[in-house]
């Protein structure tokens, strides 16, 4: 739990010292520069534990009205870790295993408490609000691969990508109805344009295209 933490790189701020957190947000980050947010659609057990009640509710979300949430909760979170770092005079030391000195992340009654309350979060969004609603409400990690995968897009060098054929399309519109995080897919087809922020790559959209021609691809940007 400590090494997918918000607190604990904050503690790690406070006290000048590089946690097990902070080097998994960083190389989440990395990994977006060549791998988009695949971390979301193939890793992260928060998208894991989504899934699994997804059939509790399949209600599409609608992310141009709650998107923003993420992105207000995540720039106070990383200007307070910036503030507390310069407060400490700056990074002095390396701890990977950093307020998990048993090894163990949840070793106690409170980390219980708040192990439970994060499933909670993220389970209850989905059962609630809709398909993957954490995603896009209250992701923590998210931002740092979006702006990854933003900087990818700008120098255009070779990464994990979706293309399409839009002549191919039947408009069955299947890809858009299975999104998990619904987005509107079949309209990214019929441009032959296959970005977007919220894009996860889990390939769902792949899985259901029954004319095959939505397809992985390790490319530049065009």
């Amino acid at each position: 739990m400590n090494f997918l933490s918000p607190y604990v790189i904050i503690d790690g701020a406070m006290n000048g010292i590089i946690t097990g957190s902070l080097i998994m947000f960083g190389l989440m980050f990395v990994s977006s520069l060549f791998l988009g947010r695949a971390w979301c659609g193939w890793l992260c057990p928060g998208g894991g534990m989504q899934e699994i009640v997804e059939p509790v509710n399949r209600r599409p979300v609608n992310g141009r009205k709650i998107d923003w949430i993420k992105r207000v909760i995540w720039i106070p979170w990383i200007s307070l870790i910036v503030w507390m770092v310069m407060q400490a005079g700056g990074y002095s030391s390396i701890n990977i295993l950093h307020l998990t000195d048993s090894g163990i992340s949840v070793d106690g009654p409170f980390k219980y408490i708040t192990y439970y309350l994060v499933v909670g979060l993220f389970v209850g969004l989905a059962m609630f609000a809709g398909r993957r609603a954490g995603y896009h409400t209250i992701c923590w990690m998210a931002p740092f691969m979006m702006i990854g995968r933003w900087i990818r897009n700008r120098f255009g060098w070779a990464s994990l990508r979706l293309t399409a054929d839009a002549s191919a399309c039947t408009n069955c519109k299947l890809c858009t109805k299975n999104c998990p995080m619904s987005l509107d897919v079949n309209g990214m087809v019929q441009i032959e344009q296959m970005e977007n922020a919220e894009c996860i790559l889990c390939g769902t959209c792949v899985d259901n295209c029954h004319k095959g021609l939505i397809k992985y691809s390790f490319s530049p940007s065009q």
